[in-house]
């Protein structure tokens, strides 16, 4: 796995930790050790817990990839976080994300792909600001969106490029809930304990009837 990735496993929860020591942005190696951790994870967790470094979840993909002269770097990065973004959303396994800080671009679609988004209040940026920096959201993006966030607040989202704090993130639809950073491993412990107890194969399916269409819709 690729070191920006941790990996660990407790009482049947599988921990993904991204940390790239900066923004934690969505490169090559992060989509790709975020992969493997998942495939890892679904042969002996039950749940998953994907969480960054203090003060930052991911920052999107890496801007000096999509802006470079590396045509082949680019396409195989935009790719893998395609992929990643897809394989996430039909995950048989529950997934919970515990946003620890900032999340913007692909870091607000990692948010919108999990089944539990648990983030810390502060001072924090999260959501799609692609086309506040001359980026057009493509479809994958933009279905998630169209699924995930409140339709009061698609169109200053995704055309406008707004970004929330962690409270306006909860009433758009980025979180479920914003806490104090002191009470967040605890409550995502609580929450990983009570998606335990759910029957794994009746949750897999359900979420692959419930979801599968968007995947269509994306090519996927």
């Amino acid at each position: 796995m690729a070191d920006v990735i941790t990996y660990g496993l407790a009482d049947g929860v599988a921990t993904l930790t991204m940390d790239d020591g900066k923004a934690n942005a969505l490169g090559l190696d992060m989509s790709t050790g975020l992969l493997r951790g998942l495939d890892r994870a679904e042969g002996e967790a039950r749940v998953v817990v994907i969480t960054g470094r203090p003060g930052v979840l991911c920052g999107g993909f890496d801007l000096k990839v999509i802006r470079g002269g590396d045509e082949q770097a680019r396409v195989a990065m935009r790719d893998s976080g395609y992929k990643l973004l897809q394989r996430l959303y039909l995950y048989p396994l529950p997934v919970i994300i515990a946003c620890t800080g900032h999340a913007v671009a692909a870091g607000g679609l990692l948010l919108l792909t999990a089944d539990v988004r648990i983030g810390v209040e502060g001072a924090f940026k999260i959501g799609l600001n692609e086309v506040g920096i001359g980026l057009a959201l493509p479809v994958v993006g933009l279905e998630l969106a169209r699924d995930r966030l409140s339709p009061s607040l698609l169109t200053a989202a995704a055309l406008e490029a707004r970004l929330f704090d962690p409270e306006g993130a909860c009433e758009a639809g980025y979180l479920d809930t914003a806490v104090p950073v002191e009470s967040l491993d605890e409550t995502v412990r609580m929450r990983a304990r009570s998606l335990c107890e759910l029957d794994a194969a009746a949750f897999a399916e359900t979420k692959r009837r419930l979801r599968q269409p968007t995947i269509d819709r994306m090519g996927g």
